[in-house]
């Protein structure tokens, strides 16, 4: 009885204190409603991926609610089984939200709400889902109220933490006198780009050297750490981590 939150956690309760309907019939009309509201707000784009996400999940929760009935939890162990749970659902959720798409229901709202305020698609989740998660506590009391409040909460976080980490990238700026091999590493064996700067003045030794900035997934820059120790071992790197890289071979400028 843990609600999540979202048009089946909504549809969970409400088939719980009404009887009216099934959970999965519930939740496809709140889909389809939710659904024309994303068409206009979102565009075209958002619509279709979205449609085909929403029409799969209410299929596959038709088809499992008759071929796999879940009449009793897996385990005793509510907070294990909440957490495996909310685990599965925010990453899922996560890799569909990355493409600027959504399963449908609450995702809409939640994906309207980013748009026109810019907070975080996880927290716009939480925010969306805490009003759903005040009828749990009526719908199935305290005990289970506070676990579900507990378990949008992850996701919340869970969503936000996976999307940065399929956004991150790494940015590196290598200071150097033998930038010409550096370079030649990262544009020729690695196809990155780089911005080279010049008179990069010590302050402590006065000395001239270069500087190297690139951009580069995780892989890539382990590799160049590496190269980079072989070809000049005094050479001053600093390694950063970024979730927002805008321009040519990344993220179209927003």
């Amino acid at each position: 009885d843990f609600s999540t939150g979202g048009t089946a956690g909504l549809a969970q309760m409400i088939s719980e204190m009404t009887g009216f309907l099934t959970p999965a019939q519930l939740a496809s009309i709140f889909n389809v409603v939710l659904l024309a509201v994303g068409m206009i707000v979102l565009g075209k784009a958002f619509t279709f991926k979205t449609i085909y996400c929403s029409l799969l999940l209410t299929l596959l929760l038709n088809l499992f609610e008759q071929l796999v009935p879940v009449t009793e939890p897996f385990t005793g162990q509510k907070v294990v089984e909440l957490f495996i749970d909310m685990i599965l659902v925010s990453v899922g959720a996560a890799l569909i939200f990355n493409e600027d798409g959504s399963s449908g229901g609450t995702d809409v709202v939640a994906m309207i709400l980013k748009k026109y305020t810019r907070i975080n698609v996880g927290k716009a989740l939480l925010l969306v889902d805490s009003i759903v998660i005040l009828l749990a506590f009526s719908a199935f009391g305290t005990e289970t109220g506070i676990l579900s409040l507990f378990a949008i909460v992850i996701r919340a976080f869970v969503v936000d933490g996976a999307i940065e980490n399929f956004n991150s990238s790494k940015f590196l700026m290598i200071i150097t006198d033998k930038e010409e091999k550096i370079l030649h590493y990262i544009m020729h064996d690695l196809e990155r780009g780089a911005s080279v700067v010049n008179n990069c003045t010590g302050a402590y030794t006065n000395n001239e050297k270069r500087m190297i900035i690139s951009v580069m997934d995780k892989r890539e820059a382990v590799k160049v750490k590496k190269m980079i120790k072989q070809i000049d071992p005094v050479a001053f790197v600093i390694v950063g981590t970024t979730n927002d890289i805008q321009g040519d071979g990344f993220k179209p400028l927003s």
